[in-house]
């Protein structure tokens, strides 16, 4: 059975892999999405806290930083022009201890150096932005907004569709064989031809481009972030979003407040080994994903430099007491009984034989293939110009 003749097939309905559809589509070029599950943007796209990042935080001429800044007003127009709900409503990071301060003045430098406004504060001016927070410093960010990320992918679908390519979903990828003229990419649903294929497959990314017969030379480590809602009558202690300044040795930047574009204040998230590639629960356990972490060199050099670190979010991921302890740095009203867990995401983290966390985005090419290996956050922020960037570079390496 064929699926369909395309010029270029995207391997996953993500909002990194749907956004490449649409540049790809907006060039002429006709396109089809394979998605494996039922639906789209059900995984790290439909379970991230909807934050618009401003690039704050991002090493100024990085990847990240670039397409962060660029993506970021393309985002807020997108939103606006098709009526997506949205809202840039800025946000403050929280120094707790006078040991964080250098890393607040690091990311107050670097928000300057990618074009930020930003307002540095004090114990009091802290006050005049929410609250309820406790602080001894801290940085106020404009440009950071929140936005219903799910909407987005689905109206990338939808004008990827108008334009003349098509989705298609509960159609696991299988492999790939070669022709002379493109590729032919086996799926549960059947065969689809293509000239040239792009992997945007998340979590199952490096297993993706080994299909294809490349050594992505990273491995995919699922993190599982766990997140807390407040109780609706705690709702007034967070005006917009709270953050704490992150371990500038780590990706993760800690468990923070947002308020929802769909109302409600969400707490988290953590960032625990999970035991599974879907693992959004602690008991989510694949034999295949522990093996494939316990044989890869990579992953034992990771945890013996972050071993403490991994113990206190497990610690947090098992008893809410320890959540909450790091929810109330942040703002001592918050009791335990004020939060109430409602789910979890799960990070696709690329790290290296050498045990290290890929920082930025990490994109590798093969003949006909674009692979896409580590899209990390700001990703969903960054996906319209993150797409256009891989459009480009397909119509370059495949003459397209």
């Amino acid at each position: 059975m064929s699926l369909g003749n395309y010029q270029i097939g995207i391997i996953g309905g993500g909002i990194v892999g749907l956004a490449t559809g649409l540049a790809l589509a907006r060039s002429g070029l006709r396109v089809g999405v394979i998605e494996s599950e039922k639906d789209l943007a059900l995984h790290q796209t439909g379970h991230n806290s909807g934050v618009i990042h401003s690039g704050i935080y991002y090493k100024p001429g990085s990847a990240k930083a670039r397409t962060c800044t660029l993506g970021r007003e393309e985002l807020y127009r997108f939103c606006a022009e098709h009526g997506i709900a949205h809202e840039r409503c800025g946000k403050v990071i929280v120094a707790t201890d006078p040991k964080e301060l250098p890393a607040l003045e690091m990311i107050e430098q670097r928000g300057k150096a990618n074009g930020l406004h930003t307002r540095r504060l004090d114990h009091s001016s802290l006050k005049e932005y929410e609250p309820h927070v406790s602080g001894i410093a801290g940085i106020f960010v404009r440009e950071t907004g929140i936005v219903d990320y799910p909407a987005v992918a689905r109206k990338y679908a939808e004008l990827i569709q108008q334009l003349g390519g098509e989705v298609h979903t509960s159609a696991q990828f299988l492999g790939v064989k070669r022709e002379n003229n493109g590729l032919i990419l086996e799926t549960t649903k059947g065969e689809v031809q293509v000239r040239g294929l792009v992997n945007c497959a998340g979590l199952y990314s490096d297993r993706v481009a080994r299909l294809c017969g490349l050594d992505p030379e990273v491995q995919i480590v699922p993190f599982r972030g766990e997140y807390y809602q407040l109780r609706p009558e705690k709702s007034y202690l967070v005006r917009n979003l709270i953050y704490p300044v992150p371990n500038p040795q780590l990706p993760f930047l800690g468990v923070h407040f947002t308020r929802m574009i769909r109302g409600g204040i969400e707490a988290g998230p953590n960032a625990v080994l999970a035991f599974r590639r879907e693992g959004y629960r602690f008991r989510d356990v694949s034999l295949r994903d522990l093996s494939e972490m316990a044989l890869f060199a990579g992953f034992w050099k990771l945890a013996k430099q972050f071993w403490r670190t991994g113990i206190e979010e497990f610690q947090r991921s098992l008893f809410t007491r320890f959540f909450w302890k790091a929810l109330q740095r942040l703002i001592p009203e918050v009791q335990q009984r004020d939060i109430v867990r409602i789910g979890a995401g799960v990070r696709a983290q690329a790290i290296s034989r050498e045990g290290k966390l890929v920082d930025d985005f990490y994109i590798r090419s093969a003949e006909k293939m674009i692979h896409v290996l580590n899209a990390p956050s700001p990703a969903a922020t960054a996906s319209l110009t993150i797409g256009q960037e891989i459009a480009q570079r397909v119509r370059q390496e495949m003459s397209l």
